[in-house]
């Protein structure tokens, strides 16, 4: 499997501008058990802050390669740090520094949006309850903030996931098809967060997706082909 990875260098006013890695890979090794596909073979490279785009097509594991990042699915080999502290050595710390849930997840149907909100204060020291509350209602879920999410369209689900994850405070947000299901003013509103993002000097944004972000600046590309 062939896999380009591409860092786009950030300038100002014509200068370079150097950024810590926020994520380092290093020699990471996954491959699926049944049937046996090797996807990742000694994939290495650095997410720096910005916006970073991971594209592919149907099967090619952009999914996967979020989950691996977010250490929700265990890899075969290879080293994950996050602003230095690693996965291996200090799971705990690792992921209360990343945001990301599976985008289908029924783990959370019986609280509301609000609840929901709330209830990820435990885990994140700079998560802001207002703010989540905010972007939900910028991208109209206002109506729907007081019924459990077992109630709402995929779309509304994804609304509130995202607006946590924009919230969240975590370096690192991992988000996958973050455009699926959303209607058109949805979509403009998260463009908007993400053209923010992608000048944030310490928060990187993953998305794996079929295409870039329109007007979105990306501070790298990960390609794994068609």
């Amino acid at each position: 499997m062939e896999i380009t990875i591409t860092f786009c260098l950030q300038t100002n006013q014509g200068r370079p501008i150097k950024h810590s890695a926020v994520l380092t890979v290093e020699g990471l090794n996954f491959h699926y058990r049944d049937p046996r596909v090797e996807l990742f073979a000694n994939l290495s490279l650095a997410i720096q802050p910005g916006v970073t785009l991971v594209q592919g097509g149907d099967g090619r594991g952009k999914s996967s390669l979020l989950r691996l990042f977010a250490g929700a699915l265990p890899a075969d080999a290879g080293e994950l740090h996050l602003n230095g502290v690693s996965l291996k050595a200090q799971p705990e710390a690792y992921r209360r520094q990343l945001s990301w849930i599976e985008p289908r997840s029924t783990s959370f149907d019986q609280l509301t949006s609000l609840q929901y909100f709330e209830s990820l204060r435990a885990g994140y020291a700079g998560f802001d309850a207002a703010m989540a509350r905010q972007l939900a209602e910028g991208m109209g879920l206002e109506p729907h903030l007081h019924k459990q999410l077992f109630m709402l369209s995929t779309g509304s689900k994804r609304k509130v996931w995202l607006a946590a994850a924009f919230a969240s405070g975590a370096q690192l947000l991992l988000l996958d098809e973050p455009f699926a299901a959303l209607d058109a003013p949805s979509i403009a509103f998260i463009n908007q967060l993400l053209q923010g993002s992608s000048a944030h000097p310490g928060r990187a944004v993953v998305i794996a997706d079929y295409e870039a972000p329109e007007h979105v600046v990306l501070a790298g590309l990960v390609d794994l082909g068609n």
